[in-house]
């Protein structure tokens, strides 16, 4: 708790604030102090607001913050919630079973109700019941009864038809129950007498998973890992393509499952990739085996040689064109963790531990953990296959003298999806807004993003409805094949300059000339005199400020405004099919 109340003394005082709303029908005290720390840790640049709600009214708190410009709601529900005698503070009676069902389900009901009438940006994290029901069943403690597996039941269902609700997320219950024992959650006397039924050390484990909720961290995008005693048991060289092993007649099983950990990462969208000091021909060979639980058509590129991991794993993040903060290495030597741990700041080492059982389920977990996402896009299906089809186009595309020609024989074809209310024509901002890739992408771009700012569901859709304001999506793709939404605009326009705010456009997207075509749609269809970028360097994106040192001619500090002739002036040819959407098609 004082590591808590530092955090919060500590928090900045002035800039926008992170506002939530925490619905529960108890007293929520050490709960709220506890949960407003975890999510400052999370915004460490921005104020945490946690204003707490009506008392025993958990639907009546929701239906207030449906009517607040609120980011986020996190909705603690606990027994009593459903019907007061299901806790220890009620003097109704305990026995009323029958009764019991009937209420709760007239309790769920509402509390459905309130939580399908808050606004779709609203992000919202619900925890199930987490202390002890009282003795009220006619069986014994240890004896499960209907009354109260069907109580359970109608929780599930609840559950599950919220789920589905974009933006709202469930805690697990079975993770919960690791980091905070059931055993160690409820206090008697806390309940009775102040009306908060957690210990404190309960009050911050559900804190915490309330907050990891209300604001996840970016998942990784890619996992390279090594091949010997990792990817398979046994050394390559020695043991032969045919001798190492990963099933369980060898009892080599862990390889088998940490395989099908990468399988399954791939087919969510993240990035395989192989680093290891070995025979090639030797390693294709391996990856012909039929009964390899990770297709070789998943993995790309293999980095398979005998010079330093650290090389190789760079040569990946070329190719990938991502930065190290967004990949996990694995291997089994602490030595090769080091030494790409020193040479790649920012990425994330996890140990494989050959032969520790314990372990090894810990790190399939966390690597879990690491890559896990709310949802799977139709461009997550299709990353794996276009970090390919990208390597060959910058292939085919390095020889200068070719360039032209190879450009306007790539079939390239551009859909802009195009928002705008002053815009006839257009499409109204609902549709952007309800694409969850739109803002996955503004959020996880760097290299080629205007500024590096990033938003919550709430400060993007309040961006939208903005008067005057715009935003353009760009989905591409060429004889190589598609890569699905690969760039985002937004801003707003005043009278005859358009201003933007925000520009992301994947690395999967360079080199073919959709910058500007982007910028070219943009002062063709708004009939724009000049366009003012809110431009600012970072770090990561000098892909971006090479960009605009081409079109102006200087090295760029600072936002800058760009006239349609001087764009004319240093447009390069532009050979792409483009289609704007139009209202009604």
């Amino acid at each position: 708790m004082t590591e808590a109340l530092e955090i919060i003394q500590k928090a900045p005082r002035e800039g926008a604030t992170f506002d939530v709303v925490l619905a529960c029908g108890f007293t929520p005290l050490h709960l709220r102090t506890f949960l407003r720390a975890h999510l400052q840790q999370r915004f460490p640049s921005r104020p945490v607001n946690v204003s707490e709600g009506l008392y025993g009214d958990v639907p009546g708190t929701l239906a207030g913050a449906a009517r607040q410009p609120v980011h986020a709601i996190a909705v603690a529900l606990e027994w009593p919630d459903l019907d007061p005698r299901l806790g220890f503070r009620s003097s109704g009676a305990w026995r009323a079973e029958t009764e019991l069902q009937e209420t709760v389900d007239a309790a769920l009901a509402r509390l459905t109700d309130a939580i399908l009438a808050l606004p779709a940006h609203v992000r919202i994290a619900v925890s199930l019941p987490t202390t002890p029901l009282p003795p009220l069943f006619h069986t014994a403690g240890w004896q499960a009864s209907t009354a109260e597996l069907l109580l359970d039941q109608k929780l599930s269902i609840f559950a599950a038809t919220l789920a589905q609700r974009r933006g709202l997320s469930f805690v697990n219950f079975r993770r919960l129950a690791e980091e905070s024992p059931q055993a160690s959650r409820y206090d008697l006397r806390s309940d009775l007498l102040t009306g908060l039924p957690y210990t404190v050390a309960h009050a911050d484990a559900l804190a915490a998973a309330l907050g990891r909720l209300l604001a996840p961290a970016a998942p990784k995008k890619g996992v390279i890992t090594d091949l010997d005693d990792t990817l398979w048991d046994g050394i390559l060289g020695d043991a032969g393509p045919e001798g190492v092993s990963w099933d369980l007649a060898s009892h080599q099983h862990l390889h088998g499952l940490y395989q099908k950990m990468l399988a399954g990462l791939s087919e969510q969208g993240v990035l395989i990739g192989v680093a290891s000091k070995n025979d090639p021909d030797l390693v294709d060979r391996v990856f012909q085996r039929p009964d390899l639980l990770l297709p070789r058509a998943r993995v790309f590129p293999l980095e398979v040689h005998w010079n330093a991991k650290s090389g190789s794993v760079a040569r990946i993040l070329d190719i990938w064109n991502i930065g190290a903060d967004s990949v996990v290495f694995v291997d089994d030597s602490p030595m090769e963790l080091a030494e790409v741990a020193a040479a790649h700041p920012g990425i994330q080492c996890l140990r494989f531990p050959k032969g520790d059982y314990a372990a090894s389920l810990v790190m399939l977990r966390e690597l879990g953990d690491l890559a896990g996402k709310d949802y799977v896009s139709a461009e997550d299906a299709l990353r794996a296959e276009s970090i390919r089809q990208s390597a060959d186009f910058r292939r085919q595309a390095a020889d200068g003298s070719a360039t032209e020609a190879f450009l306007a024989q790539a079939n390239a074809r551009i859909e802009a999806d195009l928002h705008a209310s002053f815009l006839g024509g257009c499409r109204p901002h609902g549709g952007v807004g309800d694409d969850q890739r739109v803002l996955e992408l503004v959020n996880k771009t760097n290299q080629f993003n205007l500024n590096g700012i990033r938003f919550t569901e709430g400060d993007w859709q309040g961006r939208l409805v903005q008067r005057d304001a715009f935003t353009a999506v760009f989905s591409y793709d060429d004889r190589f094949g598609p890569l699905g939404k690969i760039a985002v605009i937004q801003g707003t326009r005043q009278e005859e300059r358009l201003c933007i705010a925000v520009w992301v456009m994947s690395c999967r997207a360079f080199s073919r000339r959709i910058e500007h075509q982007c910028l070219k749609l943009l002062f063709e269809r708004f009939d724009a005199a000049e366009i003012r970028f809110e431009f600012a360097p970072t770090p990561r994106n000098g892909p971006l400020q090479q960009f605009f040192a081409d079109l102006t001619g200087h090295t760029l500090c600072g936002p800058f405004a760009l006239t349609r002739e001087q764009f004319a002036e240093h447009c390069p040819p532009l050979y792409h099919q483009v289609v704007a959407s139009q209202e009604g098609e």
